[in-house]
């Protein structure tokens, strides 16, 4: 078996390579420059490109044509799992799906996690350590199944801007104008950015993304955890810090966003993803 997934998964590159997770890059343009997510701009090259640049960046999606040619680099008769982002923020799942119709000898399972960053991360990191010990095709599907109902991301950004000039503002669209000194509190819903709080200053909106993480959870049941960050890895280590407190956490993964989740968010996110174990 196989597991695949694309650049905005936010995974650390060290798990790509101890789970043999493949990956295929979406693309970040800066004017008529391009760069490879997670290839040929790192975060931090990123977030310093981004300061310094006029330029708003934009991304695209792989092609068909380069899923077809990552689905065909192996022996092509084993079972390929290839786990995307949300379909309502890219249309990477749709060019998995063109190129699996493309290749009807080949097994292969693609998912729309209607998730995104390191929370969309966290499923492939559980299918490729399902892969890992040796679970069945029926096995990890069920798990998948479970996965993307208990996998939950909630995230604070520092501006509402990036998401609307990008396109990917969602439901969200309703907070613009009455954030003065508010921080937005999002969430994804079927995939969609949608709010689910805005609170006045930082701390408080961090202790608001730990409690909505308990109204959620719980503080009992072992919790695993990812933290995201936008270049705010302080805040990304208090927010650790916090869920150490409040939590039975099993591990948490610290990630900043990549290059192209951070040109739909900007830097200064933060936020948290957390589910249980299935049993």
């Amino acid at each position: 078996m196989r597991v695949i997934t694309d650049s905005t998964a936010d995974l650390p590159e060290s798990i790509l390579k101890e789970y043999n997770i493949e990956m295929v890059p979406l693309k970040v343009h800066f004017g008529e420059e391009q760069f490879l997510d997670w290839v040929d701009l790192k975060p931090d090259n990123f977030y310093d490109k981004l300061q310094k640049s006029d330029i708003l960046p934009r991304t695209s999606q792989p092609s068909p044509a380069d899923f077809v040619e990552k689905y065909k680099e192996k022996d092509q008769n084993e079972v390929i799992f290839s786990i995307h982002i949300s379909s309502q923020l890219s249309g990477t799942y749709q060019s998995a799906m063109m190129a699996k119709d493309m290749l009807p000898d080949m097994d292969i399972v693609v998912v729309d996690t209607k998730l995104g960053s390191i929370a969309h991360g966290m499923v492939v990191l559980e299918v490729a350590r399902a892969v890992k010990e040796g679970k069945s095709k029926e096995d990890i599907v069920s798990l998948i199944d479970y996965l993307l109902g208990n996998i939950k991301l909630i995230f604070m950004v520092a501006t509402l801007e990036y998401l609307q000039k990008n396109g990917r503002i969602g439901k969200a669209q309703a907070l613009l104008g009455g954030l003065l000194k508010m921080k937005p509190i999002l969430t994804l819903v079927d995939g969609i950015v949608t709010p689910r709080d805005k609170v006045r200053g930082q701390q408080k909106a961090l202790d608001r993304l730990i409690s909505l993480c308990l109204e959620e959870y719980g503080s009992d049941k072992p919790v695993q955890v990812a933290v995201l960050h936008g270049n705010v890895v302080e805040e990304a280590l208090k927010v650790k810090e916090m869920v150490e407190k409040n939590f039975n956490n099993g591990e948490i993964i610290i990630t900043e966003l990549g290059a192209v989740i951070g040109s739909h968010i900007g830097p200064g996110a933060v936020g948290v993803v957390m589910y249980h174990k299935q049993d």
